[in-house]
């Protein structure tokens, strides 16, 4: 059980990030930064450092959890992390390497992004996401750099990028999945390309995007929902459905657009 106070928690655990050689900065993320937290909701803090990080380091502090190394959970922008029980609170730590991140919000200024795979994502991770983490996030230690607005290249570039993927998917569903009954990579090619159609509509929109969680309902796509759950056996009723969800996101796209 807690024992010290939510700030008190939160200040002493940033003192100590903050006290790690080459950080620069720490960061409160996810729903507490954004105050839509509930009771149980965990703390996402972020690492901000300079030419280098050990997660020795972080290991050392003696807080209860798995440390990752560098690289970890893909080599990618989110380059690794621990999750960890701090006085009875369940906290992820997230490791951000700042010549990363200043790279991807110059990248992002300029319409120019990656998707990369990431586990417990859908459809991978922007590395625009990353801009999108400064923009939302709650600086607690250190000064990082901030994006003053979702930038205007961003808002042409991406929704293409997305919808594109999107409508491929549900192509390769259509003929490659459906006449052969399976309904379960039909569900998925459905599921994959709802969020790929969310990340295209937010992104006309100018709206950050952190992670998949609530994305789809934001976007206005909740009919895939129905989509999905009424999927029956059967190849003529599963190219229905395909065709169900390439009109609904569709759709979702001409709503969308960047004005």
């Amino acid at each position: 059980m807690p024992t010290l106070s939510d700030q008190t928690f939160l200040d002493t655990t940033a003192d100590r990030l903050a006290g790690l050689p080459t950080v620069q900065g720490v960061t409160l993320g996810g729903s507490r930064a954004q105050g839509t937290e509930r009771p149980d909701s965990d703390w996402d803090l972020a690492v901000y450092y300079r030419g280098g990080f050990d997660p020795a380091g972080l290991r050392a502090l003696g807080w209860e959890g798995e440390v990752c190394e560098l690289g970890a959970w893909g080599g990618g922008v989110f380059n690794g992390g621990a999750w960890l029980t701090i006085d009875g609170r369940r906290v992820d730590v997230h490791y951000r390497d700042l010549d990363v991140v200043e790279h991807e919000l110059a990248e992002a200024e300029q319409g120019r992004f990656r998707v990369e795979p990431l586990m417990f994502h859908l459809a991978g991770i922007p590395t625009y996401l990353l801009a999108a983490e400064l923009a939302i996030n709650k600086v607690l230690r250190g000064e990082l750099p901030r994006p003053a607005a979702y930038p205007p290249a961003l808002r042409e570039t991406a929704p293409p990028h997305w919808h594109g993927m999107a409508a491929a998917t549900l192509a390769y569903a259509k003929a490659g999945h459906a006449p052969k009954g399976a309904v379960t990579q039909v569900a998925g090619a459905i599921a994959l390309a709802a969020t790929q159609t969310a990340h295209a509509v937010l992104a006309a929109r100018g709206e950050w995007v952190t992670n998949e969680k609530g994305l789809v309902a934001r976007a206005g796509l909740g009919e895939a929902d129905a989509l999905v759950g009424n999927l029956t056996a059967g190849p003529d009723a599963l190219v229905r459905a395909v065709a169900d969800a390439e009109a609904l996101f569709r759709r979702a796209g001409r709503a969308g657009e960047a004005p």
